[in-house]
């Protein structure tokens, strides 16, 4: 029989089938894809919660498991800048000691310690249990807040646990508005402002004292009453409120008006609730010129060299039924080198306003002083009686240092 033989083979040698090179392949990629699979999984980072059945199988002996009955505490409100507390339970329900590490917290809550100690790692053994306490305090001017803290566990299927605590942080208490502002009150019949006060507490507000600190302050009308329940339940939060008056008495001096109301209660802790009084009081006189702020209603100087001095000008106008009664004469000056000159009254127009010249000279050689109007440095002052029936005394605040 005639036997042949492919010129592309040597002679002897017979490959395999088709078939058997298939089967091959396959058993191949099964094998490189399985050791591509393990080396993925040995490698990747796990995630918080992740099962861990590799190291689970790997551990040798009894372990620990870590079992905690809630971690997120709803806690309700915490008044600003009071502190909160929650004590989270935390068993090791597993066959093996349970190591508990102290972990990262937010910026505002932190892990008291475990059982109540400073201690920043415990041990807790089968069937054992501690207490992970967080304390927080109550910042900024209110809102909700959640804060969490972190404890690490060598428990493999578990590697830390989080517990969070939420709710809301309310003011101890609260002004509507939060100053009074009365762009102008008139000198000769005062005025009247009105402010809610709401408390947090855990009883209505009781008022201990009220009072204004103004030089006219015995002249000021101030009154609380306490505010009907549905005014208080209007506000989030709230427990208790007063309604604050101020009644502004006639006479007050022309020009800026600054003051501070100071109300102290109890709700129950004694609380001083402070409360800005800025306005402008005006009248029949009015002060213009050069260097005079109408915001401020002071002379802004600024400062000066005392070298070589400063000269300026005022002018007062008086309108009204008694404008002729209007003389100004200079009652007192601050600082004492000031000079003031009150020229001679003019009418303007058709005679209706009378207006007075005003000449402010710091003269050269001034001492040095400081009355820039800040909280470091009062004002001076031009005190100027007026004749004025219902503004006899005007005074006028300057903002003035004199340097070297």
């Amino acid at each position: 029989m005639e036997q042949r033989v492919s010129s592309s083979s040597p002679a002897g040698v017979r490959f395999p089938g088709t078939a058997v090179v298939a089967v091959a392949a396959i058993v191949a990629g099964v094998a490189i894809g399985g050791a591509k699979a393990f080396v993925d999984a040995s490698s990747r980072p796990w995630q918080v919660g992740d099962f861990r059945p590799d190291r689970a199988s790997s551990t040798s002996g009894p372990t620990g498991t870590v079992e905690a009955d809630e971690t997120v505490h709803a806690f309700g409100t915490v008044a600003t800048g009071a502190k909160g507390s929650h004590a989270f339970t935390v068993r090791n329900v597993g066959t093996g000691p349970l190591q508990l590490t102290r972990g990262a917290t937010s910026c505002t809550c932190t892990i008291a310690g475990f059982d109540g100690g400073t201690d920043d790692r415990i041990s807790l053994p089968p069937g054992g249990a501690t207490e992970v306490r967080l304390e927080w305090q109550g910042k900024g001017p209110g809102g909700p807040f959640r804060q969490q803290a972190t404890i690490l566990t060598d428990d493999p299927r578990r590697p830390q646990v989080v517990f969070v605590v939420e709710g809301a942080v309310v003011p101890t208490w609260k002004a509507v508005p939060e100053a009074i502002q009365l762009p102008r009150v008139s000198g000769a019949e005062g005025g009247e402002a009105e402010v809610l006060v709401f408390t947090y507490g855990d009883r209505p507000p009781e008022v201990v004292s009220v009072a204004i600190d103004h030089e006219l302050a015995d002249r000021f009308t101030l009154a609380t009453e306490p505010l009907p329940p549905p005014e208080v339940a209007a506000e989030p939060g709230a427990t208790g409120g007063l309604r604050l008056t101020a009644a502004l008495p006639s006479g007050l001096p022309l020009g800026r008006l600054r003051a501070t109301i100071r109300l102290v209660v109890k709700a129950p802790d004694e609380l001083t609730i402070e409360i800005p009084v800025d306005g402008t009081v005006a009248g029949d006189l009015l002060v213009a010129g050069a260097g005079w702020d109408r915001t401020r209603q002071s002379l802004m100087l600024g400062t000066v060299s005392g070298q070589k001095g400063v000269r300026t000008e005022l002018f007062i106008t008086a309108r009204g039924p008694h404008r002729d009664r209007f003389r100004p004469t200079v009652r007192s000056v601050v600082p004492d080198g000031l000079e003031v000159t009150i020229g001679d009254a003019a009418p303007v127009g058709s005679g209706g306003v009378v207006r007075f010249p005003v000449t402010i000279v710091i003269p050269a050689g001034s001492r040095p002083v400081n009355h820039l109007c800040t909280d470091q440095a009062k004002p001076g002052s031009i005190v100027l009686d007026t004749g004025h029936p219902d503004t006899p005394e005007l005074t006028i605040p300057v903002c003035v240092a004199i340097g070297p």
